[in-house]
């Protein structure tokens, strides 16, 4: 497959456009700002993978500096934690920039200010300073101290410097237009009063500057060429060249510019809220597994990778929108299939007895570790007459479409031998305690008899009763139940968390499992994607669930998810759907029409394809094989949205076309072909 240069986004396009202006390649300089009163979630990734991103691109240094103006809310925690996860997603900044570096350039330049009447102190209360900044449609009303001589301004913001007044009983405004239409301009505060004490700088200030104040000038003193920021800064930009007008030199002028944020649906983004999920209890710490931090994504098994994937996936956007928690999903489902090793484990057993297998005897049978990685090799695992199976995995009396285990019927297991269901012992509740069945000893896995090569659709998992080692596995679901948690004016976002958050199982592994170390990362066949949790320990083993084989959140959504609005239609008024779940059902009735009603369906498909974006393809090209009808409807929409939002195939699409064309459905091919005619995969 030939490589397409990937289109540039309008943060590249400005970038381009300034260096083919003049600016010299060598000054540009990028940084990631955060401020440490929190740990990094997954929606700063997309702020991080810009910025380093561009760093990378241009071959140009990124600072990493910590915006640390308010003492109240920031602790030496915070800092360690953001620098963990910023290496831990891979990547490296140039410099370790802190803004309180900067306090007495800062300061010096207030003073400088006030000599100037461009500053002034304020001895209102912050109630009143609010009230007199007016409405988007009225003026704002002049301070009564606005006018204070620079003598008494300089003696006020010295003794505030000092630690003589209180808090709230002055602060520092700049002097810019009361009447300004940006209300951000109307005499910003410059300076407030914070008598506590600051993780670097100790008890030396009493005086803390403002965010709007400090982050410019510390771009400016950094020589930071462009400043990129979410584009809820956007308002602030007409401030952030203002007080630059006030210092710049000859040094290089920073350049504000903004980007839509991350959003992700069924995920809470404010780290003051998550901060009130700690601080009750609802979860153990920042890093419980349930969280969108990023230290909570490591400890539940993300990968570097697919945070990276996903980001990249995403894109750079000037427009908000919010991104399906699937998509994150996908990606790591994905990375891990090529990166996890198989093993076996069983998280609701129940007991099979193999009748007529030898009794006290065993064996160790070779599994392979990873199918997608030639390299992972081969492990040996026991096998004896008495084994766990999941519960699920057994019928008594099933039906035509249940391929697993029931009387009668045999089924293959796992690398092991072909088993026939003979009887059940049940309790005094009906229970079913033990399965009894016969295996043929002829038929073991890859031994290349002619009963080895008997075909039997069921293949089941398990572990040797004997061998297996017993594990605490925490199984998580979506933190909140409803799709935007946080996008009710009227409800507090506490009122959607999931009672089933978190389910704690104790399951059993098979015995190589007990050397594994914590962060390990596996799949536990058939059920999904496991690692080894920072609690585990060779004696009490215990995993969390990372994600499932497959996205199977699309067939249980909670009512909650839906809108009031809709849930209270009428019955006989038929329910809008969305696009994307127009093309789904389009796909699952596709192969089954005739021609003429195939074409049809096919333009309804296109039609919904142009509303979609391509981020909520993504998902369905995991889309089993067989599910061939899901997979078409998939390549069709995907044709439709690469035309009208005027994209090119990324890697993730060109490999989905390619399984299409290589598939065995003519009609796949058909579409996959004029895919891959059109951009020359």
């Amino acid at each position: 497959m030939s490589t397409e240069k990937k289109p540039l986004n309008f943060i590249e396009h400005i970038i381009e456009e300034d260096l083919s202006n003049g600016m010299d390649k060598a000054n540009l300089r990028f940084r990631f700002p955060p401020e440490p009163n929190g740990y990094l979630h997954i929606g700063h990734t997309k702020a991080i993978g810009i910025s380093f991103g561009l760093g990378l691109k241009y071959n140009a240094p990124v600072n990493l500096r910590f915006d640390d103006t308010n003492p109240a809310k920031e602790e030496q925690e915070y800092v360690d934690a953001i620098k963990e996860d910023i290496a831990w997603l891979g990547y490296k900044w140039d410099r370790e920039c802190y803004s309180s570096d900067y306090f007495q350039q800062l300061y010096d330049w207030t003073v400088q200010l006030i000599k100037d009447g461009k500053a002034y102190v304020d001895s209102q209360s912050s109630e009143t300073i609010a009230e007199q900044k007016g409405t988007t449609t009225e003026p704002g009303v002049n301070s009564p101290f606005r006018d204070r001589s620079v003598e008494e301004n300089l003696d006020l913001f010295t003794k505030m410097k000092e630690g003589i007044f209180h808090e709230g009983e002055h602060v520092v405004r700049a002097k810019i237009d009361m009447e300004d239409p940006n209300m951000l301009m109307r005499d910003p505060l410059m300076y407030r009063i914070l008598k506590k004490e600051h993780h670097r700088t100790g008890n030396k200030w009493c005086i803390y500057p403002m965010y709007d104040w400090t982050h410019g000038e510390s771009d400016y003193i950094e020589s930071i060429s462009h400043s990129l920021c979410s584009l809820e800064f956007k308002p602030h930009r007409k401030l952030y060249d203002w007080f630059l007008d006030q210092v710049y030199d000859n040094n290089i002028r920073p350049k504000q510019r903004e980007f839509a944020r991350l959003n992700l649906s069924y995920t809470i983004m404010s780290k003051r809220k998550l901060l009130r999920l700690v601080e009750e209890g609802i979860v153990t710490g920042w890093d419980d597994p349930r969280m969108p931090t990023i230290s909570a994504l490591r400890r539940r098994g993300y990968t570097p990778a697919s945070i990276r994937k996903f980001v990249d996936t995403v894109g750079v956007a000037r427009r908000e929108n919010v991104i399906d928690v699937s998509l994150l999903e996908f990606c790591v489902r994905e990375d891990l299939n090529k990166k996890a090793h198989r093993v076996m484990a069983v998280l609701d057993p129940v007991k099979l007895v193999i009748t007529n297998y030898p009794v006290g005897e065993e064996e160790w049978l070779e599994a392979e570790n990873n199918p997608e990685d030639e390299a992972a090799g081969y492990r040996k695992i026991p096998f004896s007459g008495e084994l766990y199976i999941e519960k699920e995995d057994f019928k008594e009396e099933a039906g035509q479409k249940f391929f697993r285990l029931t009387l009668g019927k045999e089924v293959r297991l796992k690398n092991a031998y072909l088993i026939k269901g003979q009887s059940v012992v049940k309790d005094n509740e009906g229970n079913i305690t033990e399965i009894h069945c016969t295996y043929d000893p002829k038929s073991r896995s890859g031994s290349g008899t002619e009963e080895s090569k008997r075909n039997v659709k069921g293949t089941l998992h398990w572990v040797s009763v004997a061998h297996s080692i017993p594990a605490k596995v925490r199984v998580y679901d979506r933190l909140f139940n409803n799709e935007s948690p946080d996008n009710h004016k009227d409800k507090d976002f506490m009122q959607f968390l999931n009672p089933n958050s978190l389910k704690v199982i104790t399951g059993y592994v098979e015995p190589g499992l007990k050397d594994a170390k914590p962060l390990d990362q596996f799949q536990f066949q058939r059920l999904g994607y496991f690692n080894v949790d920072t609690d585990s320990n060779p004696s009490a083993l215990v995993f969390n669930k990372t994600v499932g084989l497959r996205d199977t959140w699309a067939k249980v959504k909670p009512e909650a998810v839906q809108p009031k609005s809709i849930q209270d239609k009428p019955q006989n008024t038929q329910n809008k759907i969305s696009s994307i779940e127009e093309i789904k059902r389009a796909g699952k009735k596709y192969t089954n029409l005739p021609e003429d009603k195939r074409e049809a369906l096919k333009i309804k498909i296109q039609e919904a394809a142009k509303t979609i974006e391509i981020e909520e393809l993504v998902p369905l090209y995991e889309t089993a094989v067989k599910k061939t009808g899901t997979r078409i409807a998939t390549i069709i929409a995907l044709d439709v949205v690469l035309e009208v939002k005027k994209l090119k195939p990324d890697q993730l699409a060109k490999d989905f076309i390619q399984k299409a064309l290589e598939d065995n459905n003519e009609l796949l091919q058909i579409e996959a072909k004029s895919l891959n005619s059109k951009y020359k995969i």
